[in-house]
């Protein structure tokens, strides 16, 4: 029988493992961590044949493959060996791929706007009556749906770095690529190491979609991407490329290659970057062949992502807005942006290496009181300083921060509280959704005074 160990037992973990259980293969699955929930999982597993082990420091022997899941950083030793030992080493994207090629693909990538873009695809081809499934980031593990006995007709995956490194053969039938800003540099090292990796899937990709406002991907060079679909919320003069393969804004309307698809104004999410967003989602349903009807109707419903600009209650005039996945500066400052001012603004948690200024400068033209929270707090205070603001409290919680917010709002006469943090969530939170829904809980309590 062929031997397979499956690293991590997180959701992408169990699932590749019961894929390989499926297929054949005796499957052990390694965990370094050991703890009561994980016990529970092992005795689960157990049952359906899978050898689990806790607190194991994996090296690798005799198996024919190895899959790891998305947290396991790619360049730790047991891996390098195994790959020098010329094990089949890959990550648990390229498995559910090898199981589910058959099938059209669209895979989203970038640092910031995959899940709103994600998103917004899905409803689209929802709307026009195609069964899709999104996976990866968002929604299911990719090998979960290799287990489902009825596949969809679109799989819709959201693409990390992480997940990305880690594939050799996946072949979508559309890549898109949102942004590129310095992020994850503490696995990956190098901003260049960081974007080869994503460029990898657009290259293997049958058609691809650049956002052509962003500043990075704009200076990549166009002769490698002569033939992708470029995007622009300023105009087709702007467009990189080919600019009758683009797609753009004119006049408050989407053109697709010199088409005339939607009404812009129809996206009720707010800022420049939705519009990108939308162009991008636009782009992947044409490329797919998804009458603008459809388009629209889904588009013009579109609610928007929890945790991206979520709008939450207005209270005493003021609008309070969930931001908290803006986990670094380049999604805050767009964040920021994107909302009228002047704002209140709520940012702090764990801080992440990374280049402040834009955001800085925003916050001086933008926010009218800064409320400090988490570890960061501190450091984020003497940032503030160095720049010459000195409107900001450091109020340690969220809790603090909503109440005085109501405050400060009603002295600034501010339209805006905006929870953006730039932080990571992990000193007070378990993920950036639990530092969302806490905002919302209290905002909506405060609004129901």
């Amino acid at each position: 029988m062929k031997q397979a160990t499956v690293i991590g037992l997180g959701r992408s973990g169990i699932a590749a493992a019961k894929l390989l259980i499926k297929h054949g293969y005796a499957v052990t699955l390694s965990d370094s961590n050991q703890n009561a929930s994980l016990e529970t999982q092992k005795q689960q597993l157990e049952i359906l044949g899978i050898n689990v082990k806790l607190g194991d420091r994996f090296t690798p022997t005799t198996e024919e493959m190895i899959v790891v899941s998305p947290g396991v950083p790619w360049d730790i030793a047991p891996l390098v060996r195994a790959r020098e030992m010329g094990i089949d080493t890959i990550g648990e994207m390229e498995l559910a791929w090898r199981y589910l090629q058959d099938i059209p693909w669209v895979a989203i990538t970038g640092t910031n706007g995959k899940t709103t873009t994600t998103a917004l695809v899905d409803a689209i081809f929802q709307a026009a009556g195609l069964e899709t499934i999104g996976c990866g980031n968002i929604g299911f593990a990719a090998c979960e749906l290799a287990l489902l006995e009825t596949k969809p007709a679109w799989i819709i995956a959201e693409l990390s770095s992480y997940q990305i490194e880690s594939t050799f053969t996946l072949k979508p039938q559309i890549g898109v690529w949102t942004t590129l800003t310095p992020d994850h540099l503490a696995r990956h090292k190098t901003v260049k190491n960081y974007a080869e990796i994503k460029a990898k899937l657009l290259r293997n990709s049958q058609h691809q979609i650049f956002n052509g406002d962003d500043r990075y991907l704009h200076d990549l060079g166009e002769s490698d991407w002569q033939d992708a679909t470029w995007t622009s919320v300023k105009g087709k003069q702007y467009l990189q490329g080919n600019p009758e393969h683009g797609i753009w804004i004119e006049d408050n309307w989407v053109f697709f290659r010199g088409e005339k698809v939607l009404s812009s104004e129809s996206l009720k999410m707010p800022g420049d970057h939705n519009l990108q967003n939308l162009l991008m989602a636009v782009g992947v349903a044409k490329l797919a062949g998804i009458e603008n009807s459809a388009i629209a109707k889904a588009v013009a419903s579109f609610p928007g992502v929890a945790h991206r600009l979520e709008y939450i209650c207005t209270y005493e005039g003021v609008d309070y807005i969930n931001d908290s996945k803006a986990t670094n500066y380049d999604a805050a400052d767009v964040g920021l942006t994107a909302v009228k001012a002047p704002v209140i603004l709520i940012a702090g948690g764990e801080a992440k290496a990374g280049e402040d200024l834009a955001w800085l400068n925003t916050i001086k033209q933008k926010a009218a009181a800064v409320l400090l929270i988490g570890n960061a707090g501190s450091q984020f205070a003497d940032r503030l300083t160095a720049v010459g603001y000195t409107n900001f409290e450091i109020v340690e919680t969220m809790k603090n921060a909503v109440a005085r917010s109501s405050q400060l709002a009603k002295q600034h006469q501010a339209k805006v509280v905006l929870l953006s943090p730039a932080c990571a969530s992990f000193d007070q939170y378990t993920s950036f959704e639990h530092r969302g829904d806490d905002f919302r809980q209290l905002c909506q309590a405060l609004s129901s005074h």
